[in-house]
């Protein structure tokens, strides 16, 4: 298969899904430019501010959405059940219910004077799906950044050549969040020295590499958790907005190269369509659907949608771009990663490599095949620049994902606190972060990321029903995703009993009791839908017989 025609079809399909069922779905939330939003009209300084232009939010929020995990996630599905069932759902799953779902999250929460997808959801469907959204919310935030101080951790002591520019990004994020809003420098100009800045600290990481030797591991997962605390109570002006607009040009970037490596060496792989459907890791269904994640649909985005992105965005036209246009650029990342994959498979010994068992692992996989396809541009370099690239982005995730923890944890537990809570989420994180069970985790991560995903779409289709809106392109995506991540939850769990592995079939089993109240939930948003569809119907028949 060459890997330049898979590529190029499957991002044709995500900009058309964007000009074509993004404007429909437009449409359906009833996007007003005239309407002030949250930023404006609860400006505080810290949570509530503006974005300087709509492109620097869009960094902040793909930033925040993309991490690790559509790069991860569509590594281990194409090595475990093939390509073709991976862009499949990456595509379908983008432009059908991700982008829907994020578009949705975003705009609600900016309807609800930026509330969280949580409190909309007590609003337009009751308390009760309140606590137990919020409830799953917190032990999803939990995961998440157990997953990636552990992945980004690890990164650094596979390649000790990324950890000077991945923090060095912060001082100076910094300074151009300094220059942007204090100093009201050109956004251009601002743009070019931030860049700049950072491929310089490329380069120089790659003649100052940093081994901390022994205990490294823990060294780094200790100093991830602590810029966790620090860095999501600071304005987000001052760091978060900065440093995520840079990480977003730099991807772009990465992915233009990517891209354009791609069509001049278009590589030919022999990774096969199909490999099977009862894979070492699960049956096809459902669990390569929560394996790639992110890639298609995340829970986590609407938590991000309406967690920081709703108060920082300066109108309303450009939710769609932020909201929907930022999954489906996600998916395109996606397709990035599983295309990589296949150009450098010749570089592995054997598909297991790419799960990490004896190998590389999945991060080194991309990177390696990254540098096969970028080689006309870097050389031997590009396997360091998707690397740091990766983990600029698993240090964004990080940050939003404490500072989203910090309000769940305030709202769950009535804490007025906001550092109390900050250090409540990251110890709880970093404690599964240290037992070091990614692969374990990472399934389940998965799940309960779906599940939220899943809530999130019943509580749009609840705000949807309240305006008497059609609810078809939200429920039953919702359904769908409702009923796939209980069927990898009860396989999860099941997995966990046989490795007596207790942990975390605690973890499980609390998420699928908390899946069974989403059933309840639905149950009562569709006899809701039902009874008001009769009514309808009552009053035209009344008006008819007038």
């Amino acid at each position: 298969m060459d890997t330049l025609v898979l590529g190029g079809i499957g991002v044709f399909l995500l900009c058309l899904g964007y000009r074509f069922y993004g404007s429909k779905i437009e449409r359906l939330y009833g996007i007003d430019p005239d309407r002030k939003t949250p930023a404006l009209e609860q400006y505080d300084g810290v949570d509530f501010v503006p974005a300087r232009h709509w492109f620097v939010l869009f960094g902040h929020h793909f930033a925040s959405i993309a991490g690790a995990a559509p790069i991860i996630g569509p590594v281990i599905a194409v090595s475990l059940w093939g390509w073709g069932p991976s862009i499949i759902w990456i595509v379908l799953g983008c432009v059908f219910m991700g982008g829907v779902h994020d578009f949705g999250a975003l705009i609600a929460s900016v309807r609800h004077k930026g509330g969280s997808i949580a409190e909309v959801g007590g609003v337009v469907i009751g308390k009760r799906t309140r606590v137990i959204f919020s409830s799953f919310i917190w032990m999803t935030l939990i995961l998440i950044i157990a997953v990636f101080v552990f992945f980004s951790a690890k990164t650094y002591l596979a390649e000790p050549k990324v950890v000077l520019p991945s923090f060095g990004l912060i001082p100076v994020a910094m300074l151009v969040g300094h220059m942007l809003y204090t100093m009201r420098y050109n956004q251009l100009a601002t743009t070019i020295i931030g860049l700049s800045l950072m491929i310089g600290l490329v380069a120089l990481g790659n003649y100052l590499p940093i081994d901390l030797g022994e205990n490294a591991l823990l060294v780094w997962i200790v100093v991830l958790l602590i810029y966790c605390t620090i860095a999501s109570v600071m304005p987000v002006q001052k760091l978060l907005q900065p440093r995520d607009y840079l990480c977003g040009l730099f991807l772009a970037a990465g992915m233009l190269f990517g891209y354009g490596g791609l069509i001049l060496t278009h590589p030919h792989t022999d990774l096969p369509f199909y490999i099977t459907w009862n894979s070492e890791s699960g049956m096809l269904w459902p669990m390569l659907f929560v394996t790639i994640a992110c890639g298609a649909i995340s829970g986590f985005h609407s938590l991000v949608a309406s967690g920081t992105s709703s108060k920082q965005l300066p109108n309303e036209r450009y939710a769609k771009k932020i909201g929907y246009g930022g999954m489906l650029v996600e998916g395109g990342v996606a397709i990035l990663a599983l295309v990589a994959v296949m150009a450098g498979f010749k570089e592995h010994t054997s598909l297991a490599q790419m799960l990490g068992k004896g190998g590389p692992g999945p991060i080194s996989a991309f990177s390696q095949g990254f540098q096969v396809m970028t080689a006309p541009f870097f050389g031997s370099f590009g396997g360091i620049i998707a690397v740091t690239i990766l983990n600029s982005f698993i240090l964004s995730t990080l940050d939003t994902a404490t500072r989203i923890g910090r309000y769940i944890t305030q709202e769950l537990f009535g804490l007025k606190n906001r550092y109390l809570a900050t250090v409540i989420i990251v110890l709880l994180s970093g404690g599964l972060a240290l037992s070091g069970k990614w692969q374990q985790i990472w399934p389940i991560f998965g799940a309960s990321n779906q599940l939220v995903g899943a809530l999130a779409l019943l509580v749009i289709s609840g705000w949807l029903l309240v305006q008497k809106k059609p609810v078809l392109y939200t429920i039953l995506p919702a359904l769908f995703v409702l009923v796939t991540t209980i069927g990898a939850l009860c396989f999860n769990a099941w997995q966990f009993i046989r490795q007596k592995d207790y942990l975390l079939l605690i973890i499980a089993i609390i998420l699928m009791v908390l899946a069974c109240c989403v059933l309840g939930e639905a149950r009562g948003l569709l006899k809701n839908l039902r009874t008001s569809r009769k009514g309808e119907e009552t009053t035209e028949l009344s008006g008819d017989t007038e």
